[in-house]
Formats: structure tokens, C-alpha cells, sequence
């Protein structure tokens, strides 16, 4: 199962093992079984501090454990750790064994503290690039706390306890059977949720540090370039961001950032994370802002847990979000049906009917990457036709499952009340309403920017866009904005890097000009 050069890679993170490991399996004579089995067999080659035991009793069958030899393991996967969750796997045995995690002393220490039996269970599919995150993240937990377990999930092999649970969204996260949190979590996020005290303990904390020079709000690739021009002129720097990484952390492939012939969302965020802490950047993470004002001595963040932080300069760079149906039904049925990432969510729906909103090209590239994996893809388009690439069309066009509807109106979502059964739409042309019978609702219209929290407060397009001017200027002095949250044509990553360095080198001319005029005011009086 693995070729040669992983192999290698695998003898190569192995010397890093602490203590000997044993993966200890429950098989079935079935197929998945028969690769478990070889994948262990073959990952325990690559280390003599790694055994393979075949004597498991788990109740999920197939599924391993990784643990220490002699001690009860604490650390699960009922499915195949391929693709994305190879890391996943790799790390459990590194952690597993003692091998120290590259993860805050703080957070490590919290992590020991936690108290009381906590058993987690995750399901994903192995095509999901958000999954690896929680798997991993909740791996270390258990490594690090023996009050903590943790249990990777493969939907697509147990799709009894998918129907169970009601699984309509990776990944899914479980605590001692009750559902936990949906999407995307870092260990950081988690602890959060499960300490009641955090937004109190953070507060304090926040409101503790002194005023910045510059203040960057978003974390997306314009907020962490701007942070690293910042930096670099050796002025005081702040990142306060809700998620590191922003929309980038949900997309899939990246095949256009000029130098790197091909890369995934996640891994451009890692490195954007590395290279931003190469710098004397103060990064906030997981902090929401929620009102700005303009002071006599710069600006006032107000944050979500009801902390102030002080800047005498601010760049926005808040992003974007995925743009709603806004219709009956969307919210009632999220992550029940309704869904926004095809590619994480797709395999949960493997022989359904599903629909996907949105004849752009993420419409059309949905539609197609669904379309081998369900029974049968409506897509569905407000327009009276597709605005996708002709390339993607040509071959949408050329699928047998796939059947496209253009200028509808998307009414309602349908549903028995605990999962989506159907779409109501309206035919624009004939006034019609029909209805669609499906178990699934893919929206690709698009993005909005995340502004809401700045009406009355700044200058803002008829779409919410932030209004700047060529430096990255808005309609308030003192303040900028760079990225897809504001008025920039084209929302590519490597346009609002580009957007934040600009952004950043006028906020540093502001601050000089700021400070002249004060000495300037000064000798005058």
C-alpha cells in the first residue's frame, strides 16, 4: 500500500519515537480489513518500535489502536488512515510514544489539567481537508491526558452509525455520545469550548497589552502579509483573527499561486502561520472583533469577550464568508442536508440525490465532483445560463447523473424535521413552482465580505465591500483595509497578499507622517 519513497519519509519520522508503540487491531474477514491489516503490517516495518497485535476486541470493527506497550490505548481509528488522515496517523504514533508536540507549553498544560472521563468521537471522510485538523487535534489531547479518549470515524465504512447519529457534515465531533461541534476546530478552539472560564481568562489578557502601532484584523493571506511588513519595519504588531488562515483553511486545491506549481489550503496556511511567527507579531487567535472606534490617540477594538485593544493605526482584513440561499428551511437544515464544502461533505451523500446552487465555476466543478460520487446532481442556476469556464461545461454537460436547470429561483428547503427530503424553486420564466426530491443541498453562489460589524463605522460599497483607494486608504484616516473584504476587483490569494503588503507600507507611512505632525504641532505651541 505504500510506495518506496513514503516508506522512507516513514523510517525517517520514526527515529523521533520515544517510547515502543503497539497498534493493536479488530479485524473482520473483510476487504477494509485485509488493507488494515497490510497498511499496519507495512507501517511497522519502517521502526522496530512499532508492533503489529491482531487480539483486538473493539466494538467498531475494523478499527486499530495506537498506544504505549502495557498501557490501555487511548487513541482509536475505525477506518483507514489514508490521504489526508496519513498525517493524522503518523502523529499519533509520534505523540503516542512521548515525542513532544510543537504546541504552546500553555495549551499542553491545560490539556494535562482537564479532568473527568471525556471520550471523543470524530467521524470524517478521508476526503475532507478540514478533518485532519480536529482528528489530530483531539489525538494529542488523548496522548497527553489519560482521561481523554478519541476515536476516528470513516462515514463511508460506518455509514449504520452515520444513519445513527444523523451525519450529514465532516467533520462531526462527538463528547461521551452528545453531539460537540461541527467543522473545523484547533486545539485551541476546543479547549476553549470546553473551558467555561476561557472568554473571561482571555479578556483579561487582551485588555492587558499595551496600545500597538498597527493592528491587523483578519488572519486570512492579506492580514498575515501585512503583518510581516509590518514587523519587519520594527513597529509594535498585532494579528487579531477569528481563524488563522481565514477562508484559505477551506480550499481544496490551489494551482495559481505564482512559484508553487500546486498546493492545498491548509498547508499554505501552515506555512503563512510559520513565516508570520519568524517576526515579533503578536498573534490573537480565535478572537472575534465586533465594533472599531476612532479615538484622539487612534483606534478601539472592541472584541467579542468584551475586551479593548489600542492601535494607533488598523488594517481590516477580515475576508469573506460563503454566501447563503437566504431562503426557508437553509438554517434549520445546515449540516443536516444543507452544505457548503462538496468536498468534504460528498462522500456522506455516496449513492443519493443532491442538488448544487450555483452555475459559477465552484457550481460546476461541485457539481462534477459530486456527480461520481451520488446517484443523480440537479444543478440549479438563477440565471438563464452557466456561467462557468467552457471547459467545465463541456464536460458537466457530458455526465449521465447530471441534470442542469437554469433560470430557477430557489424558494424553500424542505424537510421531514430532521433531515433535508427536498427544494422547492420557481421557474422565472413560467411562474411555476415545482419541487425536487433529494437527500442533499450543495450552495455555491459565491462569497460576502465580513463587514457587518463595521455599518456606520467606515465607507462601504452597495455589496458591503470596504471602499479603498489605491494605497489601500479608507474613507477613515488612520484606518485601511486589504483583501476580499473590500472593493479590490478579482478575490485571489495572491491579490490580497499583494492588497496587504500595500496596505501595510501605508499604515507605516501614516504613522511617520502621524508623528511628524505632532512634533511639527508640538514646536509650534
Amino acid at each position: 500500500m505504500l510506495d518506496s519513497n513514503i516508506k522512507t519519509q516513514l523510517k525517517a519520522y520514526f527515529e523521533k519515537i520515544v517510547q515502543p508503540i503497539v497498534l493493536t487491531a479488530s479485524l473482520d474477514d473483510s476487504a477494509v480489513s485485509n488493507d488494515m491489516l497490510t497498511l499496519l503490517n507495512e507501517v511497522a516495518e519502517q521502526s522496530e518500535k512499532i508492533t503489529v497485535l491482531t487480539n483486538g476486541s473493539a466494538k467498531k470493527v475494523p478499527s486499530f489502536t495506537v498506544g504505549l506497550v502495557g498501557e490501555e490505548a487511548r487513541i482509536t481509528f475505525a477506518g483507514l488512515p489514508m490521504g489526508h488522515e496519513m498525517t493524522s496517523f503518523i502523529l499519533a504514533i509520534l505523540q503516542a510514544s512521548g515525542y513532544p508536540p510543537k504546541v504552546e507549553a500553555e495549551i499542553i498544560e491545560r490539556i494535562r489539567q482537564m479532568s473527568g472521563k471525556l471520550r471523543f468521537e470524530t467521524f470524517i471522510s478521508l476526503s475532507c481537508h478540514n478533518c485532519p485538523d480536529v482528528v489530530q487535534a483531539l489525538n494529542l489531547m488523548a496522548a497527553l491526558n489519560p482521561d481523554i479518549e478519541h476515536v476516528m470515524i470513516d462515514g463511508a465504512i460506518y455509514q449504520d452509525l452515520v444513519n445513527e447519529h444523523q451525519i450529514m457534515a465532516v467533520p462531526t465531533v462527538l463528547l461521551n455520545g452528545e453531539s460537540f461541534g461541527q467543522g473545523r476546530m484547533s486545539v485551541e478552539e476546543i479547549i476553549a469550548k470546553l473551558d467555561t472560564n476561557s472568554p473571561e481568562k482571555d479578556a483579561m489578557k487582551l485588555n492587558a497589552k499595551e496600545a500597538f502601532d498597527v493592528l491587523i484584523i483578519g488572519g486570512g493571506p492579506a492580514g498575515a502579509s501585512a503583518s510581516i511588513y509590518a514587523a519587519r519595519k520594527g513597529i509594535r504588531t498585532g494579528i487579531l483573527a477569528e481563524r488563522f488562515g481565514g477562508q484559505v483553511m477551506d480550499t481544496l486545491g490551489i494551482e495559481n499561486f505564482i512559484s508553487v506549481q500546486a498546493t492545498e489550503g491548509p498547508k499554505l496556511v501552515q506555512a503563512l502561520e510559520q513565516h508570520v511567527k519568524e517576526y515579533e507579531v503578536d498573534v490573537m487567535n480565535l478572537q472575534r472583533a465586533t465594533a472599531l472606534n476612532k479615538t484622539d490617540h487612534g483606534f478601539e477594538v472592541t472584541i467579542a469577550n468584551g475586551a479593548v485593544l489600542k492601535s494607533k493605526s488598523v488594517i481590516v482584513s477580515t475576508g469573506a464568508r460563503w454566501r447563503e440561499m437566504n431562503v426557508p428551511g437553509e438554517q434549520e437544515y445546515r449540516n443536516k442536508g444543507v452544505a457548503y464544502c462538496p468536498h468534504c461533505d460528498g462522500p456522506l451523500f455516496k449513492g443519493k440525490r443532491v442538488a448544487v446552487i450555483g452555475g459559477g465555476n465552484s457550481g460546476v466543478e461541485a457539481a462534477i465532483d459530486l456527480a461520481g460520487v451520488v446517484s443523480h446532481v440537479t444543478l440549479i442556476e438563477f440565471d438563464t445560463k452557466l456561467r462557468a469556464d467552457a471547459v467545465l461545461q463541456k464536460k458537466l454537460y457530458s455526465l449521465t447523473n447530471v441534470t442542469v436547470i437554469t433560470n430557477a429561483l430557489s424558494k424553500e428547503v424542505l424537510g421531514d424535521g430532521q433531515k433535508v427530503n427536498g427544494l422547492r424553486y420557481e421557474d422565472r420564466a413560467t411562474k411555476e413552482e415545482r419541487v425536487i426530491e433529494l437527500e442533499g443541498i450543495f450552495v455555491q453562489i459565491g462569497l460576502l465580505p465580513n463587514t457587518d460589524w463595521l455599518k456606520g463605522t467606515v465607507e462601504l460599497s452597495a455589496r458591503g465591500e470596504i471602499v479603498i483607494d489605491q494605497k489601500g486608504e479608507t474613507s477613515v484616516p488612520g484606518l485601511f483595509a486589504a483583501g476580499d473584504c473590500t472593493t479590490v476587483p478579482y478575490k485571489q490569494i495572491i491579490i490580497a497578499m499583494g492588497e496587504g503588503a500595500k496596505a501595510s507600507l501605508s499604515a507605516f507611512d501614516y504613522l511617520i507622517r502621524s508623528s511628524v505632525e505632532v512634533e511639527a504641532e508640538k514646536i509650534a505651541a
